[in-house]
């Protein structure tokens, strides 16, 4: 017998869209990765996407909307209607999905135009007329990236985009219409159009900013918003009035530029779709026959709004998705950063109707089903960070900085190894347990004795300090960072739990007492020194993130990530922070989403931070610092100097034989690389 806290009541309760009732509120929102059929390479009937959908669904979940599906294929340029193998497995499937319970809307994309992430060598087969000429049946770049009117691509300066013809939009339309007929005789409960959302190709249509067209889809909002309205009515024509086709909208386009996003609280002038426009929108749309807006803010100009960063605020959408449902008369589904416990009350008060989730699925497709248990606590959280599931990186020099596994493979999990990749990462029970000994209680340490005490070994974890955590006690501290502490919690429950034996306050300096055992080293790093006069005045970032005062004006050496987050948390504060970086633009490392580092880029320049690039710090003084910009010298005033010059692998011993080295005392990474790590090291025991 399951347990619900009263607060969570409303989100268990049925609902309908159209004729097709929805068991309860939780709507798993598209995510690029778990697709069912294909992405970014052969259009087929993905295993792997199915198994993590069905598992989803199994877990409780009402509505699952599986990742976005290309009518037009970026790849090989295939259309998704013209494969009907993969529509026959996809009905073989479906009746082992509804067994669930569950209803299952697949997500249909018109693609990206402007939008499309452009990488390195996309930009050369762009710029070289030979190499265009001869990708064009494999990546035919014009076509990808075209869009309503000739426009700036959000990542590169290369690969402009130019005008869709309406003999190109037709093209689409009817295969919007085929795709979804073919999905309904497939068995499938209903699809979703994406979108007029989040600065794809068709809310590009719908922006004034970006659709400069004369003809029938420019000019007015009923022209703009034409192209999403010719697409559910031929869906309609094709499947009957009675087949669901739910719109994947944003709200307002939180956007000042090509380039350029509004922040939250900023005042600025909209070039995309306002909410007065909105409201008009949304009743435009109801009536072309859309049964469901499901709904948050943004562009990728605004990348934020959709894909909100840990620096956003919790339910950043809520009120414009619950403003604009006083528009239209079909159900509205809320996404972005959703407290359950909120989603639950505004369902009550009738403010929304779904609630929308997705990276939570990532770091823990079970969780609603914990949820309904009581057992919150056990609930595994996404912390924000997409270094596994969206890094598509950008700063200052480069498009799309991304490893090319990354970008063919999205939706894996930087805190949860086994998410779309159980092929490698799975857990693998021993037929010989043994003691292994960990050396170090922080991620990498818990995460591979986690793993070990799972297959069946033994595991010892000796931590130096009287905790566990190690460094990401530091990394988890700051005022906003509640996702990360969560995570943190989770990790020491799950030692408990598993009653690992920890030995908390001993000092490990010699492996040799630990002879002839299996050893997984996870020591951390320690801080880079800069051999610089006065640098011995400067306090490391962990040193004030673990609580070191600091006075009014503090200089931050260092604009990498946690550089930009320590000066934000210092802004909020209400300190005069400086920031002080080498390189020509802040956060300029790979592995950090476009979402989460231009979100602190526009923070830095709305609030006037001071941000000086291309700087190195020459000296440290008692009363700030010189520093060398363009051959001259510069003296930033401060009362104190934070360090965040990077860290240095410290492992302890070799790594050979049965020593096994896991986390940044092999090779300072990320989170993900922390926990990936310790996971495939303990896989090997």
């Amino acid at each position: 017998m399951t347990i619900m806290k009263d607060q969570y009541g409303p989100l268990f309760t049925s609902w309908k869209i159209g004729n097709c009732e929805i068991k309860n509120r939780f709507v798993m929102t598209s995510m690029g990765g778990t697709n069912l059929l294909g992405w970014m390479e052969n259009n087929h009937f993905d295993k792997a996407g199915a198994d993590f959908i069905l598992e989803v669904a199994k877990n409780n979940c009402g509505l699952v909307l599986p990742g976005c599906q290309p009518i037009y294929n970026p790849m090989f340029g295939q259309w998704l209607h013209k494969n009907d193998k993969m529509y026959e497995d996809l009905k073989a499937w479906m009746p082992e999905f509804h067994k669930t319970g569950a209803k299952l809307f697949v997500q249909l994309t018109a693609g990206f135009g402007r939008s499309f992430t452009i990488s390195k060598m996309m930009e050369m087969l762009y710029t070289n007329k030979a190499l265009r000429f001869l990708a064009k049946p494999v990546m035919d770049l014009d076509k990808i990236t075209a869009s309503a009117s000739p426009s700036p691509n959000r990542w590169s300066d290369k690969v402009p985009s130019r005008e869709m013809t309406k003999e190109e939009i037709q093209e689409f339309i009817d295969s919007f219409a085929l795709s979804a007929k073919k999905l309904k005789d497939a068995g499938v409960d209903g699809v979703e159009i994406h979108a007029v959302h989040e600065g794809y190709l068709l809310d590009q249509f719908t922006l004034k900013y970006v659709n400069k067209r004369t003809d029938e889809y420019g000019g007015s909002l009923e022209n703009r918003y034409r192209f999403a309205a010719e697409i559910v009515k031929a869906i309609k024509k094709k499947c009957g009035k009675d087949f669901p086709v739910s719109l994947r909208y944003s709200v307002v386009s939180k956007t000042k530029d090509f380039r350029k996003g509004a922040l939250p609280g900023e005042e600025y002038t909209e070039v995309g779709r306002d909410m007065k426009e909105s409201e008009q929108a949304v009743k435009f749309l109801q009536e072309a026959g859309y049964d469901m807006l499901n709904c948050d803010n943004g562009t990728y100009d605004a990348w934020y709004w959709a894909h909100p960063p840990i620096y956003m605020p919790e339910n950043c959408n809520l009120e414009d998705v619950a403003h604009i449902k006083k528009f239209c008369d079909i159900p509205v589904v809320c996404a972005g950063r959703m407290d359950p416990k909120v989603a639950a009350k505004a369902i009550e008060e009738g403010r929304i109707d779904g609630a929308g989730f997705a990276r939570q699925f990532l770091a823990d497709d079970t969780w609603i089903t914990k949820l309904m248990e009581g057992r919150e606590e056990d609930i595994r959280p996404c912390i924000l960070c997409h270094n596994g599931c969206f890094n598509m990186c950008h700063y200052k020099g480069v498009p799309n900085d991304q490893a090319l596994s990354d970008s063919l493979h999205l939706a894996r999990c930087a805190v949860n190894a086994e998410t779309m990749q159980k092929e490698k990462h799975y857990i693998r029970k021993t037929d010989d347990p043994k003691k292994v000994i960990i050396i170090g209680g922080g991620i990498g340490g818990m995460e591979a004795a986690r793993v070990l005490k799972l297959r069946g070994h033994e595991p010892i974890i000796y931590e130096t300090s009287d905790r566990l955590g190690g460094t990401f006690i530091a990394a988890s501290a700051e005022s906003y960072k509640g996702k990360l502490r969560d995570l943190l919690t989770w990790y020491i429950r799950q030692m408990e739990e598993l009653k690992i034996e920890v030995h908390l306050n001993e000092r490990i300096d010699d492996l040799s007492r630990f002879e002839g055992c299996n050893i997984i080293v996870a020591t951390g790093a320690i801080p880079r020194k800069l051999n610089l006069p006065g640098f011995e005045k400067t306090i490391e970032a962990c040193e004030y993130l673990l609580g070191k005062k600091v006075g009014k004006k503090v200089a931050v050496i260092g604009g990498g990530l946690t550089g930009c987050e320590i000066a934000y948390e210092l802004a909020l504060q209400g300190k005069e922070v400086s920031i002080v970086e080498m390189q020509d633009d802040l956060i300029k490392q790979t592995g950090v989403c476009l979402a989460n580092s231009s979100y602190l880029r526009e923070w830095f320049e709305l609030h006037k931070v001071p941000v000086y690039l291309e700087t190195a710090l020459k000296e440290v003084k008692d009363d700030g610092i010189l520093c060398t910009q363009n051959g001259k010298e510069i003296f930033i005033e401060c009362d104190d100097v934070i360090s965040s010059v990077g860290y240095i692998p410290s492992p302890l011993g070799e790594e050979k034989g049965k020593t096994t080295f896991v986390g940044d005392c092999k090779k300072v990474g990320n989170l993900r690389t922390v926990i990936w790590r310790a996971y495939e090291a303990a896989m090997k025991i």
